[in-house]
């Protein structure tokens, strides 16, 4: 699914179940010693996907551990990101000489549960949402593109971004612009696509490398 929104630099692994002879690496073992069976799961498969997507860079299998958000992080020289949710499971992973920065989400193509909306969007957001055409969940569409949007910036920055710092404008064309609502922040946009299959949506950001 996330596979096509990301142009050929980026190798991507996705999985709807569990991968075959998927295992954790020791270093990675304490991440989640505490975690309950399905976050265990959800982990090891993402971990998995992210080896054999490295893998497919050429890069020697290596632990990929947590930082103090919680983002993965990744070997030197390489970006990358992680999504989960019910049913599948991806990795994403480039060579940062050619990719400065990337993000990926995917989600159940559901609404959003009762009272998250409004915390999550702006005022203008949440109005443009009833100009969209049926069909598509354009409000679990605007959580996952800020989701990909934070995952890219975050690495990239070492700087928290709130869902209230950037304005995300959809088009049902398959693709979508967040503005980075403080004008002193570099990069001040990131430009995104979006797609939908199998009863979930998929949200992707990349900013190529010299941007």
């Amino acid at each position: 699914m996330l596979a096509e929104l990301l142009p050929p630099a980026v190798r991507v692994v996705e999985s709807y179940g569990p991968l075959d002879g998927e295992a954790l690496l020791p270093e990675e073992e304490p991440l989640v010693g505490r975690a309950v069976e399905r976050r265990r799961a959800e982990f090891t498969t993402a971990r998995s996907c992210a080896r054999q997507a490295l893998a497919r860079l050429g890069v020697p299998p290596a632990p990929v551990l947590s930082g103090p958000a919680r983002e993965p992080l990744w070997p030197t020289g390489v970006v990358g990101s992680l999504t989960h949710c019910d049913g599948y499971r991806a990795a994403a992973v480039a060579r940062r000489a050619e990719v400065a920065a990337l993000g990926i989400d995917a989600e159940p193509h559901l609404p959003l549960p009762d009272g998250v909306l409004a915390r999550v969007t702006l005022p203008a957001e949440r109005r443009a949402l009833g100009g969209l055409p049926a069909g598509v969940r354009w409000d679990r569409l605007l959580f996952s593109a800020k989701e990909s949007v934070y995952k890219a910036w975050y690495p990239l920055t070492g700087r928290w971004l709130g869902f209230e710092d950037a304005r995300v404008e959809l088009d049902p064309g398959g693709s979508f612009e967040a503005r980075l609502l403080d004008p002193g922040v570099d990069p001040p946009s990131f430009a995104g696509r979006w797609t939908i299959g199998d009863g979930l949506l998929g949200t992707a950001v990349v900013l190529p490398a010299g941007r």
